[in-house]
């Protein structure tokens, strides 16, 4: 081969490599972090089958408000589609948006059922919500909670939604269950039950699979007990496949239905202000902790391109509000995606896609039962426990508050309480060993704030 054609071969390599980089690859950076288009498209579909459930889950519990389910249901999936592709699209990110379940439940026990308040002005106390929860984000409120996050309550986070997610998925399927009797609040379910065996065989199966790099294992196992629920199980059935979205009948859809003014009621906005206040901490502790997990931070502990991840579940929850549906925020089901593999947010925007497409296939998500994707969110939950091997001992009231952050988010059901108690521990164990120096204002502004929140009574 001349010269020549050997510098034209090189160059069409080149260029072909360039090319090639400036599809998919280039946009989404997907080589530059590590991973490849099957990987993501995979981790897409694992965190997609991780968090359906909300489109039963969310509907059920605005419905038992007395909201219309059918049209809550095209409002998930339309809220879960538009946060998805925005984080991905947007902030390249592997995170995943929906209706956030302990935002939902608040938006239909506490607001329409425990206060009375009718449903379109529940819908513009969300709305309200996320126009205020975007305007602290805008303004870097939010970045600088995350600044002033100390590692230890950072990794005591991750650490607490992990066990947190443990235990919500070991309770889905009957693993551990409410204590009938005194003592301990939890006991061991039915242990010979088909979901319990099924979650338990899925589980270490994901350890094995795992271990020997198998791609898409988590997914795998997913699939495989959908596939033997269908056989085996009399409660999976096949529903049909494909079904027109209706957002109601007359004067059932909730479709710009909200009610503003009526949300600036005096008596409405401390309810928008606890909504608020719960998503800053629960919602920017999930999107550290799944950044954290998927190894996105950048040399200063900070999540890459983490403003625009902020903005993305804030802005969300505005279209919320605006569709019908409930307040939303990053799903902590994301890290079953980064956990096989996702980097990128190629994996969020095939969430989106498929939330967008389970619109027309909606029959389909009865396909996959609870302990199918049990395993996959315990596993997830185990490995953000190895959070602990990050915590620095040989500081023992950061690590110490970090754990009493991780133990009482799981004690407690609630990230925030977590986060509270760990910041006060924190500051309140510097200023006693004679370390007060070591503290800067915006951890102890913090604290201060998320005590009085909870001394007011405000918290959810």
């Amino acid at each position: 081969m001349s010269e020549n054609s050997s510098i034209h071969h090189e160059s069409t390599v080149v260029e072909e490599d360039t090319s090639r980089k400036g599809g998919l690859d280039g946009y989404f950076k997907i080589s530059q972090r590590g991973s490849s288009v099957k990987q993501e498209v995979v981790a897409g579909l694992t965190t997609f089958l991780a968090m359906v459930y909300s489109v039963i889950v969310v509907p059920s519990m605005l419905g038992a408000a007395g909201f219309n389910q059918g049209a809550v249901f095209i409002a998930t999936c339309l809220v879960a589609a538009f946060g998805s592709l925005l984080m991905g699209l947007w902030a390249n990110l592997p995170m995943a948006i929906g209706c956030a379940i302990s935002l939902t439940a608040f938006t239909a026990f506490s607001l329409v059922l425990g206060q009375g308040i009718s449903i379109p002005v529940a819908l513009g106390a969300v709305f309200l919500m996320g126009v205020v929860f975007t305007a602290i984000t805008v303004t870097g409120v939010r970045q600088w909670i995350l600044t002033n996050l100390p590692s230890g309550i950072a990794h005591g986070t991750g650490i607490g939604i992990g066990l947190f997610l443990l235990l919500i998925a070991a309770n889905g399927v009957g693993l551990v269950v409410q204590n009938p009797h005194d003592g301990l609040p939890v006991a061991l379910g039915e242990f010979t039950s088909l979901p319990v065996l099924m979650s338990i065989v899925g589980l270490a199966a994901i350890f094995g699979l795992e271990k020997r790099q198998v791609p898409g294992g988590i997914l795998l196992v997913i699939i495989a007990i959908s596939i033997f629920g269908l056989i085996f199980d009399p409660n999976v059935t096949y529903q049909g496949l494909f079904a027109m979205p209706s957002f109601g009948g007359e004067g059932e859809s909730l479709l710009g239905t909200m009610d503003i003014m009526g949300a600036l009621n005096p008596v409405v906005i401390p309810s928008v202000l606890a909504l608020v206040m719960t998503a800053i901490f629960d919602a920017t502790g999930t999107i550290r902790a799944v950044a954290g997990q998927a190894k996105l931070l950048d040399k200063d502990g900070q999540i890459i391109d983490g403003g625009k991840a902020l903005t993305s579940d804030s802005v969300s929850s505005i279209f919320a509000g605006f569709v019908g549906g409930a307040p939303a925020a990053v799903y902590i089901e994301s890290a079953a995606g980064t956990a096989a593999g996702g980097k990128t947010g190629l994996t969020a925007t095939v969430v989106g896609g498929l939330f967008v497409l389970l619109l027309f296939l909606s029959p389909l998500s009865y396909l996959v039962p609870a302990y199918a994707t049990a395993p996959a969110l315990m596993y997830v939950g185990l490995l953000m426990m190895s959070n602990v091997s990050k915590l620095d001992m040989s500081d023992s009231v950061d690590a110490l508050s970090g754990l009493m952050c991780a133990v009482f988010i799981v004690l407690t059901g609630n990230i925030v309480t977590g986060i509270m108690l760990g910041f006060g521990s924190l500051v309140i164990g510097r200023v006693i060993s004679g370390e007060a120096k070591r503290l800067n204002v915006g951890t102890v502004i913090i604290a201060i704030v998320l005590v009085a929140f909870y001394a007011g009574g405000w918290a959810i």
